[in-house]
């Protein structure tokens, strides 16, 4: 792997390749930029097809957190990581110990949380071996899992989409089509129902769909066919790249607002939604609910009334970006990127410049 070309790696500050031979631990941890304050990103337990694909994966996600931390208002920088294993069959408490040592040496650069494969009962694990850990059952500033602030975010996302592009200013009534009935999945349904909406649903989980269909009077269909149901929402609660020159031309909705990170496969997919009418909800905007609630936690005086503010901060947010998009007639994906990379580079050059705390300060990180 020729990691300083590779297409992901441009802006990363490092990342770190970690093995343990006696546990079987075979992980990365990419650090996109501590421009904002420290890396932070979950981390998540995968059965890649190959390094390659780890690494991709890392630095793909890595990227997002430092724009998705900059478009929350966090001060925090990006990173992410990835544990190279099947997570029904690989884990042990070893395995998740000597991670928790590779995120320790790292001195505080980066701070991991849980994310796809990895559970807060895994992170706790972790915990033992570093302090650089979120998203936790105890503490002094623990709320647990962040899904469900990850759901809500993305619930107030959809409205903003709805509104935007409907003219509407309620769910209620309307269809959406949820990818993917995981943690965020799950609550995001119990949000839309309890709004009023009515739910199309499809996961590789057989029981979470009939629960879905008892508890909600969800509609289910397959995985193949779920992208492209007929619905005013589509919202991808799964992996990434479902977006893309061949799945969207397929699309039957005008809005696709969902939980997943890295949605378009590649940028210019941004475009191609716009070209063909479709609003899109910059992924790491709308599912930024998450890591707000973990940058509480780790500024140690957890705060549920700020949190709440930041994620329901998410439709303005989103509101903005639509007006700038139709304004410049650029894609919402873009748009976003933008202003992620100038509050990114601003930050930057303010340290530069001296106008910020030394690097080895610590920042307050939900000022």
């Amino acid at each position: 792997m020729d990691v300083f070309n590779h297409e992901a790696f441009s802006g990363h500050e490092q990342v770190v390749f970690c093995q343990d031979e006696t546990t079987g631990l075979k992980a990365i941890i990419a650090i996109h930029s501590t421009a904002l304050g420290p890396a932070a990103g979950g981390c998540r337990m995968w059965h890649y097809r190959d390094n390659s694909s780890a690494l991709n994966d890392a630095l793909r996600l890595s990227k997002g957190m430092s724009y998705k931390n900059a478009m929350a208002g966090l001060s925090l920088g990006g990173g992410k990581a990835v544990i190279i294993g099947d997570a029904k069959t690989d884990k042990s408490e070893e395995l998740f110990r000597s991670f928790g040592r590779f995120v320790n040496g790292l001195g505080g650069q980066y701070i991991t949380a849980e994310d796809v494969g990895i559970s807060v009962s895994d992170m706790e694990v972790v915990s033992q071996e570093t302090p650089h850990v979120a998203g936790l059952n105890s503490g002094l500033a623990a709320s647990g899992d962040p899904s469900p602030f990850t759901a809500r975010g993305t619930f107030n996302g959809i409205r903003a989409a709805v509104k935007h592009q409907l003219g509407k200013d309620s769910v209620a009534g309307l269809t959406v089509a949820v990818q993917g009935l995981g943690h965020v999945g799950w609550h995001l349904c119990k949000e839309l129902h309890a709004a009023g909406a009515r739910l199309i649903v499809a996961d590789i989980n057989e029981d979470a769909v009939r629960h879905a269909v008892k508890e909600f009077g969800a509609k289910a269909v397959s995985c193949d066919e779920i992208l492209f149901a007929e619905a005013d929402v589509v919202a991808p609660c799964a992996l990434g790249a479902v977006l893309n020159e061949t799945s969207i031309p397929k699309l039957k909705t005008t809005i696709i607002a969902g939980a997943a990170n890295n949605q378009l496969e590649k940028d210019t997919d941004g475009m191609l939604l716009r070209d063909h009418k479709i609003l899109y909800a910059p992924d790491y905007v709308i599912n930024a609910g998450g890591i707000i609630n973990v940058a509480a936690e780790i500024d140690g005086k957890y705060d549920r009334k700020w949190v709440d503010q930041k994620v329901a901060a998410i439709y303005d947010v989103l509101l903005d970006i639509f007006k700038r998009a139709d304004r410049e007639q650029d894609a919402t994906s873009t748009i976003s990127d933008l202003i992620a990379q100038e509050k990114i580079a601003q930050a930057l050059q303010a340290d530069r410049s001296g106008k910020t705390e030394s690097s080895g300060a610590k920042k307050d990180i939900v000022a």
